[in-house]
């Protein structure tokens, strides 16, 4: 029997509405207002800094750079069949070991760490891309054990797979991203069902190994930024002077802010790292409280809608997935902005889409075009 050609169309046609009906507009655009926001702020500090915005190698430039490179990567991931990065999870784990293998053997940093790699003009830091290929790979670990995650073994086997890649990020070195990932494998252990008893058990274990950590693995100005968090500091051109620089710009700020590229504290360089790890106290300052609330905001419901694709999600790697991801975004807004007002010690984490980085917000790019390729492939036309 011949198939008849205008019923194939219309049943394709319909087959490609129903899919794209089911992607998810509001994620885009609050993903799209922050980004907006980053790249006003990367003006900021690129006009602060006394230069051209759009002058070659400023932070406004570079910003547009990763901005175009974000959105293809974005659109990419969408339109990319997410079933495959379940066929390929073993290959991704072991190129994420060799890009982190790669970052420490011929990496550039600050200070004798070995943190990104040139390519051509552009500096990229692979422990950001970590992030989102080892929730590919504890989405499909995880989901693969769906109903067996009571088993110690199970979840034994979700930690091991992520000890090489925090070990290799740790040795850079890199704290703050190395909390990231431990945030995401608790995240997903936990919403994956695993036995609380064993995860509380497992939690128990790394307190009581904290003075190891202390005396074997956090370097000198690890321990000073804790030092300086814990007792009250009296460094204040020291250890102290980023937090209380910081705590400056955001308590001038008021309800209202000083006004765009009016930031006293920015202007007159007194906040070191303005355009990364500190950006939240310029836009704090800057746009005062209000301007904090919006993107406070923005936050929640760019997590909402994170929360509720990965909810909707008939796969488990799209629901697993998900909760890596929102993890991840969350982990990161509550340690930066509680590094920003002193309430938590200064890490580096950046804040997303905010801080100047375009690894970071390469790396979200992909993972919200991961959701939304789960999204437009869990639909199916009524024929």
């Amino acid at each position: 029997m011949r198939a008849e050609p205008g019923r194939f169309a219309d049943v394709t046609a319909r087959s490609v509405g129903a899919m794209w009906r089911a992607y998810d507009l509001q994620l885009t655009t609050y993903a799209a207002l922050l980004g907006t926001i980053g790249l006003v702020m990367a003006y900021v500090n690129s006009v602060e800094s006394g230069q051209q915005a759009l002058a070659s190698g400023t932070v406004f430039s570079r910003a547009l750079m990763w901005s175009g490179i974000a959105i293809v990567a974005y659109v990419a991931a969408t339109l990319f069949d997410y079933h495959w990065l379940k066929t390929l999870a073993w290959p991704i784990y072991l190129v994420n070991i060799g890009l982190l293998v790669l970052t420490k053997a011929i990496g550039d940093g600050v200070g004798g760490s070995a943190r990104w790699i040139a390519i051509g003009p552009l500096t990229f830091q692979f422990s950001e891309l970590a992030k989102i290929l080892m929730i590919i790979v504890l989405a499909v670990y995880l989901g693969n054990r769906e109903g067996k995650l009571d088993s110690l073994s199970s979840i034994l086997g979700a930690c091991l797979l992520m000890v090489p890649p925090w070990a290799l990020v740790m040795v850079q070195p890199d704290l703050g991203t190395s909390l990231v990932l431990a945030s995401i494998l608790a995240g997903m252990l936990f919403m994956s069902g695993a036995s609380l008893r064993w995860l509380i058990a497992m939690a128990a274990g790394l307190v009581a190994a904290v003075p190891l950590a202390w005396t074997y693995v956090l370097r000198d100005y690890q321990k000073e930024r804790i030092t300086a968090f814990v007792t009250p500091c009296v460094d204040t051109l020291g250890s102290c002077w980023q937090v209380l620089q910081s705590k400056i710009a955001v308590a001038s700020g008021g309800l209202v802010g000083t006004g765009l590229t009016n930031g006293t504290q920015s202007r007159g360089d007194f906040l070191p790292v303005q355009e990364s790890d500190f950006v939240f106290a310029v836009l704090a300052q800057e746009l005062g409280f209000l301007g904090a609330l919006v993107v406070f905001l923005l936050f929640t419901v760019l997590l909402w809608r994170i929360i509720a694709s990965a909810w909707r999600s008939r796969d488990p790697f799209g629901t697993l997935f998900g909760a890596g991801l929102a993890t991840a975004i969350l982990f990161q807004v509550f340690v930066n902005v509680g590094m920003v007002i002193g309430l938590l010690p200064v890490t580096g984490i950046p804040l997303p889409f905010i801080a100047h980085g375009g690894a970071s917000l390469v790396s979200i790019a992909i993972g919200l075009g991961v959701i939304q390729s789960v999204n437009i492939r869990q639909h199916r036309a009524e024929w």
